[in-house]
């Protein structure tokens, strides 16, 4: 494979800055701060399904774009011992943020319940058993030791290039599944759509046509800037696609939004006005027609003194209130 360009260099007095790609360096600082948002709107939702294992996805790719910014931008040269050793970094955190798209994708059919541990650390050890595994074959292609060799890079083929579009591929599948077997509304798949159309995209501009951006700009920057803009819009029709899908318990929400409650099952249900006595009201009616409110509904068990609620004592028979032959001296 042929090394792009690099990018223009400016010598600013005693300092030379080499291969500035501030353009480049620049979208991955607009990526940081446009996952920061979206972080922030996923742990707002706190009743939503999946929440913790999308914002984990977000985690990860700001990751992603923070180490990116080092070496993309030269700050850690090529000629570093170190850069190796950051690259494999790069590309495990890579592997492993595509697993855990994957995993999100088979959150809604909930085979483990969101959010508990069962799920949150099944999905934070394969990625991290992906991230091992990829580091792995990464430094040793680079080393060129158990068998790797950075002439033939193979591995690091399957792992950087197969691995994402299987995940990628999977995801939109499940997706398109719960849609379609789930959901009444149909929009959430233009969302998919895009999502699909920004990768492709980002894929096609990095490995067919970067050369030539570079060449036609005269250097400034190259397939690597769109390529990381197109990756943004695709994460962000994750998100998108992710927030139209899930809706909040309003009753355990917490939030600044105001909430419109409806009644359903009112404590106290009114009877049909009537009329009587004065006024046209009759007795126990409020002014307005309808029986009082403070009618208890309590049907209290017999009691010591008088039976059932002392009713046997004192409305019934010659106990009656007030006595029936008058007050005796």
């Amino acid at each position: 494979m042929t090394p792009p360009p690099p990018a223009t260099t400016l010598d600013l007095g005693a300092h030379a800055l080499v291969s500035l790609v501030i353009a480049t360096s620049f979208v991955h600082i607009v990526a940081i701060l446009m996952t920061a948002i979206m972080i922030f709107h996923v742990r707002s939702k706190y009743t939503a399904v999946g929440r913790k294992e999308i914002v984990t996805f977000f985690y990860m790719y700001a990751l992603i774009e923070l180490l990116a910014i080092f070496l993309d931008s030269g700050i850690i040269p090529t000629a570093s011992t170190v850069y190796p050793w950051f690259t494999a970094v790069y590309c495990g955190l890579v592997a492993a943020t595509y697993c855990c798209l994957l995993i999100n994708g088979f959150v809604g059919f909930q085979f483990a319940e969101d959010g508990t541990p069962l799920s949150l650390w099944g999905l934070r050890g394969a990625c991290l058993v992906v991230f091992g595994v990829t580091m792995f074959v990464s430094i040793a292609t680079f080393k060129n030791i158990a068998g790797f060799k950075y002439e033939k890079p193979l591995g690091l083929w399957i792992i950087y290039i197969i691995w994402p579009l299987i995940c990628v591929i999977c995801y939109v599948v499940t997706q398109l599944i719960i849609v379609i077997r789930t959901l009444d509304d149909r929009w959430p798949i233009g969302d998919i759509l895009f999502g699909v159309g920004f990768f492709a995209v980002a894929q096609i501009v990095l490995f067919a046509f970067s050369v030539t951006i570079c060449n036609a700009v005269k250097h400034y920057i190259d397939g690597l800037f769109f390529f990381t803009l197109c990756m943004l819009l695709s994460v962000m029709m994750v998100y998108k696609y992710w927030d139209s899908i899930t809706k909040e318990d309003l009753e355990f929400s917490v939030g600044s939004k105001a909430a419109v409650w409806e009644v359903k099952d009112p404590l106290l249900t009114s009877a049909a006005p009537t009329t009587g006595g004065y006024g046209g009201f009759g007795r126990g009616m409020d002014h307005d027609g309808y029986p009082d409110d403070d009618a208890s509904n309590y049907h209290a068990p017999g009691s010591l003194v008088g039976g059932v609620s002392g009713g046997q004592y004192y409305g019934h028979g010659n106990h009656g209130y007030p006595p029936q032959g008058g007050y005796t001296n």
